[in-house]
C-alpha cells in the first residue's frame, strides 16, 4: 500500500492524478455539484475588459450586493480573498484564539502563524460545544472561532446554543467569529445574521463565502457581517484590492440568481437524505448525521490509508481525517455530490466490504 502524507485540505486532485487512469471524482472537496449559476461565464466574459483597471478599492457595488443578499447594511460588510483571509484578518485583532476541536485546521494555524496564543478545547462525545468549558475558559480580548456547520462533523449549532455562546462572549468582553462557509447547505430554521442583528453584531462577525455553495473555489471571494465599529478596525489591517475584478464581477451577479439558490438547496437536501440512507445500510462504517454537504464516516474495519488507496484505484478521492485533532485514522469525510457519483461511492463501499 502506497504511503501518502496527511491531508490538511481537500481538493488536491493534482497530487493523485497520475495514480488513476481516468478522471478522478473529487469527494475530498465540498463543492456544490450543480456548478456555478447559469450565465456567470457570459457575465465574466462581458466584463473581461475590467482587468485593465484596478477594482474599486472600496468595493461599493459588491458590498451593496452582498448586503442585500445577507440582509444587512453594506457598512456592516467586510471582504476577503476567500473566508480564510477574513479569519486571518480577524485573528490579527485579538490577543488569544479559542477553538473547539476537531475543526477546520486554519483556525489554529492562522493563530500560530500570527504569533497568538491558541487555546484548544474539545467538542464532547456528541461533537457539540462544551458550554461549561467555554464559560470557564473564555477571557477578555479572546476571539472564539466556531465553524457553523462544523468541518468535519457537519453539525450545526442550535439556535439556543448560538444565543448562549454569544451571551458568554459579551459577558467576557470577548469576540465571536462564526465561520458559516457552508451556511446555505443547511436547513433554514434560523439565520445567525438575523439573530445577531438585534445587537448590531456587537462583538461578533459571521462569515459566508462563494466557494462552496456557488461552486466558485477559484474565485476566492469571502464576505462577513460585523458591527460598523469592527468593520472600521478591520479596514485598517486589510490588504488593498484583495478582491480581484473577476471576483468583484461574480459577486455582483451570483446573489441575484434566486432560481439557482433554491434549486441547489433542494438538490443537496435530497442527495443528503439519499446518501445518508444508503451509507447507513453498510456494516463496515458509521455515517454520522450531517447538516451540510459532506459526511463524516467512522471506519469500523479499516484505517483511512487503506480505504483512501482502495477508493483512489477506483477513481474516487476521499478526505482522510487524522489531520483533524480529536479524530484518528479511522475517520474519513466524503462530499455529497450528484446522484451518479454518490452511487459510485456507495458501490465502492459495498465492494470494500467484500474484500
Amino acid at each position: 500500500m502506497k504511503k501518502f502524507d496527511a491531508m490538511f485540505h481537500g481538493g488536491d486532485v493534482l497530487t493523485y492524478k497520475g495514480l488513476y487512469d481516468g478522471e478522478i471524482i473529487d469527494f475530498s472537496s465540498n463543492i456544490n455539484p450543480l456548478g456555478p449559476p447559469e450565465g456567470l461565464y457570459r457575465e465574466l466574459m462581458n466584463n473581461f475588459s475590467t482587468l485593465k483597471s484596478y477594482p474599486d478599492i472600496k468595493y461599493r457595488e459588491l458590498k451593496k450586493s452582498i448586503g442585500e443578499y445577507l440582509k444587512c447594511n453594506s457598512e456592516n460588510v467586510v471582504l476577503g480573498n476567500g473566508a480564510v483571509e477574513i479569519i486571518n484578518n480577524f485573528i490579527q485583532l485579538f490577543h488569544r484564539v479559542v477553538v473547539f476541536l476537531p475543526s477546520f485546521s486554519e483556525y489554529e494555524k492562522r493563530g500560530n502563524v500570527l504569533g497568538k496564543e491558541v487555546l484548544k478545547l474539545h467538542l464532547n462525545k456528541e461533537f457539540r460545544i462544551d458550554i461549561q468549558a467555554l464559560n470557564e475558559t473564555l477571557k477578555k480580548g479572546d476571539i472564539l472561532v466556531i465553524g457553523n456547520p462544523n468541518n468535519p462533523t457537519g453539525l450545526r449549532l442550535k439556535k439556543e446554543e448560538i444565543l448562549g455562546i454569544y451571551d458568554i462572549v459579551v459577558q467576557k468582553k470577548a469576540f465571536l467569529l462564526l465561520d458559516e462557509a457552508f451556511f446555505e447547505f443547511s436547513q433554514e430554521d434560523y439565520d445567525s445574521i438575523e439573530l445577531l442583528k438585534s445587537w448590531n453584531f456587537k462583538r461578533a462577525a459571521i462569515i459566508r463565502a462563494a466557494t462552496k455553495f456557488f461552486s466558485l473555489p477559484g474565485i476566492r471571494l469571502g464576505y462577513a457581517c460585523t458591527s460598523i465599529d469592527m468593520s472600521k478596525e478591520y479596514k485598517e489591517i486589510e490588504l488593498p484590492w484583495s478582491i480581484n475584478s473577476m471576483a468583484d464581477c461574480a459577486g455582483r451577479y451570483i446573489f441575484k440568481c434566486r432560481d439557482f439558490i433554491e434549486k441547489s438547496k433542494v438538490y443537496i437536501n435530497g442527495e443528503r437524505k439519499f446518501l445518508l440512507k444508503e451509507l447507513s445500510k453498510l456494516d463496515g462504517i458509521k455515517a454520522f448525521y450531517t447538516e451540510s454537504n459532506y459526511i463524516l464516516i467512522k471506519l469500523l474495519n479499516w484505517n483511512e490509508d487503506f480505504v483512501f488507496c482502495y477508493f483512489l484505484k477506483k477513481g474516487l478521492l476521499i478526505r482522510k481525517c487524522s489531520s483533524f485533532e480529536g479524530l484518528d485514522k479511522t475517520y474519513i469525510r466524503v462530499a455529497i455530490k450528484d446522484r451518479k457519483s454518490n452511487m459510485k461511492l456507495v458501490d465502492a463501499f459495498k465492494e470494500l466490504e467484500s474484500v
